[in-house]
């Protein structure tokens, strides 16, 4: 018997076989962008929802892939999907031309790696090469950031000043003023004004 959770992994399958996220192969199918969004999986009565058969055939057809080989992202839909995300190392990040003003990637010096859990068509990756931040992250360490992910109290975030300088705190709050955040490697406040600040983005993943 199929389940609900089988066919939306096999669409997750079948979108990063071909690089893209969920939204990409809705856009690319010619659907509405959430058509495969997370929110779209459930009733707004929290019952689980099936993606309609047109939907799936559209999806198909993009990819140009066939019902057989789609009923095998079905059955082997116990490996988590893996998704193709820009990569840059934490220290490169401050270098000029890697982000544009809302904080997204963009130019060249980026590299591609694949993850699991990664659904945000705009997340990124940024590579740790030092111990500075350690308890929290070490040398080798992988974050994924997604400047299009909502910022709330007690998520860590990096921050990016107008100087160039990188940071990865702990969000504490925002004010017209200034930005609040509290250390990695300490129990320290750091305090970035404002008028400083280029972009702020959460990290939503961490390798460790």
């Amino acid at each position: 018997m199929l389940t609900h959770s089988q066919i939306w992994n096999a669409l997750d399958r079948l979108a990063a076989r071909h690089k893209l996220t969920p939204s990409g192969l809705a856009k690319k199918a010619g659907l509405d962008p959430t058509t495969f969004n997370k929110s779209k999986r459930i009733t707004p009565e929290g019952r689980s929802r099936w993606p309609s058969t047109e939907s799936v055939a559209k999806a198909l057809a993009a990819t140009g892939t066939k019902v057989d080989t789609f009923v095998t992202l079905i059955t082997d839909s116990a490996k988590p999907p893996v998704y193709n995300v820009p990569s840059i190392g934490f220290a490169e990040a401050g270098a000029s031309g890697h982000f544009d003003e809302g904080g997204f990637p963009v130019g060249s010096g980026w590299e591609e790696i694949d993850l699991p859990t990664v659904t945000d068509e705009h997340a990124y990756a940024l590579k740790i090469t030092s111990d500075a931040m350690k308890p929290t992250y070490r040398a080798g360490d992988v974050i994924v950031v997604s400047p299009a992910t909502p910022v709330r109290r007690g998520d860590r975030v990096v921050v990016k000043t107008k100087a160039g300088e990188v940071i990865a705190a702990e969000f504490k709050r925002k004010t017209t003023k200034q930005i609040e955040m509290k250390a990695l490697n300490s129990d320290r406040d750091k305090v970035v004004a404002m008028s400083d600040v280029l972009w702020m983005a959460r990290i939503v993943w961490a390798s460790q």
